[in-house]
């Protein structure tokens, strides 16, 4: 009788495992209402997560959040690391439930008495060599690596899903200080980047960027041109690695 009670309960433990949230996500409903107006779109990666928003009518950037998660099958909390719409939130911890209902996400919770209802579409994509959460630690300049330890104040780009977004900020002194996201590609050691958003330049949307990449020693260096025709190399480290909450 025992073998046959196991076998309902590791079914269960298989389904919850092979549920997960990394991948890049579309809201498509909050409070019973579509989203129509705003785009909004979070990144899921290496229990990070960032959003995006922007409206979709001039591509005005709205906002942008994130920072680590969790979450067990049901619970979930987000702790901020920036967040532009609200920065006194930066730091604190947001409990919500979650769901998965027909390959969507359901995300709730009831705030200063109201509840609050997302629903998110999963944005199909396949991974590749650069999916992950990263944080820049060094770039070359004149034929020189220098080398940084990213702590409070640090650059990341997450990529997941077909979507990248990358964030500068200061989660001590809850400073933002810039955010871009859209879609890309890596393959055969070319990167391309499409701008959807931009908070510093709305006029930057549409824009396409190509960079040369290499996975070296499991970081990633990056090099081409900058947006404004500079030669840039960067150096980015997995997240989990190169972050330091003690540095500088």
């Amino acid at each position: 009788m025992k073998n046959f009670l196991l076998i309902p309960l590791f079914f269960v433990i298989g389904l919850v495992n092979a549920q997960t949230l990394d991948g890049a996500w579309k809201m498509t409903h909050q409070n019973g209402q579509p989203i129509t107006e705003v785009e909004y779109i979070k990144i899921y990666q290496d229990d990070y997560f960032a959003f995006g928003a922007k409206k979709v009518d001039d591509n005005h950037f709205i906002g942008a959040g994130g920072g680590p998660f969790s979450w067990d099958g049901s619970n979930y909390t987000e702790t901020l690391d920036f967040f532009t719409l609200d920065p006194f939130q930066v730091g604190t911890v947001n409990k919500y439930k979650l769901d998965y209902v027909d390959g969507k996400i359901v995300i709730s919770s009831e705030i200063k008495g109201n509840m609050l209802v997302e629903i998110w579409e999963r944005i199909p994509a396949e991974s590749d060599d650069l999916t992950g959460n990263w944080v820049i630690t060094g770039r070359k300049r004149e034929g020189e690596i220098s080398r940084s330890t990213p702590g409070a104040r640090r650059t990341i780009k997450i990529l997941s899903g077909g979507r990248f977004q990358w964030v500068a900020f200061n989660s001590e002194t809850k400073e933002f200080s810039g955010s871009g996201g859209g879609t890309y590609t890596a393959k055969d050691g070319k990167y391309t980047e499409n701008i959807t958003f931009f908070s510093r330049d709305d006029t930057r949307v549409g824009a396409s960027l190509s960079f040369d990449y290499e996975v070296i020693d499991g970081e990633w260096h990056h090099s081409g041109l900058s947006s404004t025709g500079n030669p840039i190399y960067e150096i980015w480290t997995p997240y989990a690695i190169g972050y330091n909450p003690g540095g500088n």
